[in-house]
């Protein structure tokens, strides 16, 4: 029997009939996917009934991994015991592929932030992390959950919220109730600014979130002087649409420091 690890901030869910509902909001667009923390394998009973999909998993617990190889033998191979935060994901894929999983709430975030670098890679996310994590990724402007994970990802995805699941269908039950998501990957394939950028000013806006966007852009070497009366600089980052940030970048990115 694996037995939950506090330190890797493991939940096991008890409840069939969600860890189905899961894995039904997952379309075979890509067919290759993988499963980040299978643990004992929930969602993972089912994943393997779906004929329509190639199943890969990733587990960082040695107990969860010979639990694994022991009950699904068909996935020999397949089972990969690393950390997905340090792994070169084209090691395993050279195609794109979907993400699926009951995510690691102390790590829900570094596993969105890697999703956004491999998004050209990853068309399609179905996943469970803490309710408040998902509803910010969800998040539209003039919300005050709404930050740079919602900007960020919502620039190449659309988002959507599933579901809400209570915290006595776990086993150790989490202190907060948690949230299921949908990303989809949508038909940008390109930002019209840098998108490096990008990512600099949603970050360096939203560190000071409280202040207007003038005041947060200090951090950025840019000529100032040539928006100095641009309407966005007297915005809250609440008040800034995903669009709006990409005309700011945009801004930024045209007028550089002489």
């Amino acid at each position: 029997m694996v037995k939950a690890k506090k330190h890797l901030g493991q939940h096991f869910l008890t409840d069939l009939s969600i860890a189905q509902r899961i894995v039904d909001n997952l379309t075979p667009d890509p067919k290759q996917v993988m499963e980040i923390g299978p643990g004992t394998g929930v969602l993972t009973q089912y994943l393997v009934q779906r004929k329509d999909i190639d199943l890969n998993l990733i587990e960082l617990d040695n107990e969860s991994v010979e639990y694994l190889n022991a009950h699904y033998p068909e996935l020999k191979g397949r089972i990969f015991f690393k950390d997905f935060l340090k792994l070169d994901l084209k090691e395993i894929f050279q195609e794109p592929f979907a993400l699926i999983g009951n995510f690691p709430y102390n790590i829900s975030g570094p596993i969105f932030f890697k999703v956004f670098e491999y998004r050209n890679q990853i068309p399609q996310v179905v996943g469970m992390l803490q309710k408040e994590v998902a509803e910010r990724m969800a998040a539209g402007p003039g919300t005050k959950v709404y930050g740079v994970l919602s900007v960020l990802l919502q620039a190449f995805y659309d988002i959507e919220y599933l579901f809400t699941v209570s915290e006595h269908v776990f086993n150790p039950p989490p202190k907060v109730k948690s949230g299921v998501i949908r990303l989809v990957r949508n038909k940008v394939e390109k930002l019209p600014c840098d998108e490096a950028l990008f990512v600099k000013v949603v970050k360096a806006i939203f560190n000071q979130r409280r202040k207007a966007i003038r005041n947060s852009l200090k951090a950025i070497p840019f000529n100032k002087e040539a928006i100095a009366d641009h309407e966005y600089l007297t915005r809250r980052p609440e008040q800034m649409s995903v669009a709006d940030f990409i005309e700011l970048t945009c801004l930024v990115e045209q007028n550089p420091l002489k």
